[in-house]
């Protein structure tokens, strides 16, 4: 197991302000670092990247789409196109990280909705895009995990057995979905279970309070989750993710309107401490 969390705790955009970042999630005993992918240039990733190698770091990603110009299940021909050269550029921009996995909601913009559940010809679009995407994620040695969200935030998937009969349909080894702890207790009636019969698809997991503040002060059960993941073999990246205050840019999209742990060094203090004590003991 490797432990991560995500850097929208401080920035949607990593820049050298972050690098003194690195350093202190390193001496607090992290294994790596995911860097939200929104904007930026492949060479500007690349410098990101020596920085998380020099702090001795591993690194994956998330991103999202941006708009309906670049919308994987889109009956515009050019939108779909769209949405390939999108995701190639955030590969690209993964492979100059050295990043192991992408993760994220990146089959439809967030907060549109049709009306109804995905249609088959939508999710046959979306397979589509996908499949050309994984190609070249595989050429770039990385791993794609599509993230389930709650009904509020999106419509095309919803729940992990969503996550996982996609990731099927796509059928391609590197491709996958990614648990989240936060969407799961709002979508799943049984946020444990879930994982047991789909953990074959599960290439990434977040994990995520209830309330986005600090993992381990809600009312998720951590230890029944990481006992389902051990369970099942499951020996990759538990990366927090949490957000705060101190990024107004986001708040439309996450809506936070308070302070949701006491500080920063709270949350990935104390958050590590409860994945590494809880992982353990759920051996």
């Amino acid at each position: 197991m490797k432990t991560g969390i995500n850097l929208l705790l401080w920035t949607p955009f990593v820049t050298e302000e972050q690098f003194d970042v690195l350093e202190t999630l390193k001496a607090t005993g992290y294994d790596g670092v995911e860097v939200p992918l929104f904007s930026g240039e492949v060479d500007h990733y690349r410098k990101v990247g020596q920085a998380i190698k020099d702090n001795g770091l591993g690194c994956t990603t998330c991103t999202v789409m941006p708009d309906e110009e670049h919308n994987p299940i889109s009956a515009d021909p050019k939108h779909r196109q769209g949405a390939v050269d999108y995701l190639k550029w955030v590969i690209d921009c993964n492979a100059a990280l050295g990043s192991e996995v992408l993760c994220g909601p990146f089959y439809q913009p967030l907060g549109t909705f049709s009306g109804g559940p995905p249609t088959e010809e939508e999710k046959d679009r979306a397979v589509e895009v996908h499949r050309q995407v994984a190609d070249h994620a595989q050429q770039a040695n990385v791993q794609l995990a599509v993230e389930c969200l709650n009904r509020f935030e999106c419509y095309f998937l919803n729940t992990l057995d969503d996550g996982a009969a996609y990731a099927r349909k796509v059928n391609h080894p590197n491709f996958g979905v990614m648990y989240d702890s936060f969407h799961a207790n709002i979508e799943e009636k049984d946020p444990v279970g879930c994982i047991t019969k789909n953990l074959d698809t599960i290439r990434h997991v977040h994990v995520s309070s209830n309330d986005r503040g600090t993992p381990g002060k809600g009312h998720i059960p951590f230890d029944r989750i990481f006992q389902a993941l051990r369970a099942g073999g499951y020996d990759q990246w538990l990366t927090i993710e949490a957000f705060g205050r101190s990024l107004p840019e986001l708040a439309a999209t996450t809506c936070v309107w308070r302070d949701l742990s006491a500080s920063l060094e709270e949350c990935y203090g104390e958050g590590l401490k409860m994945i590494n004590a809880t992982w353990d003991a759920a051996a």
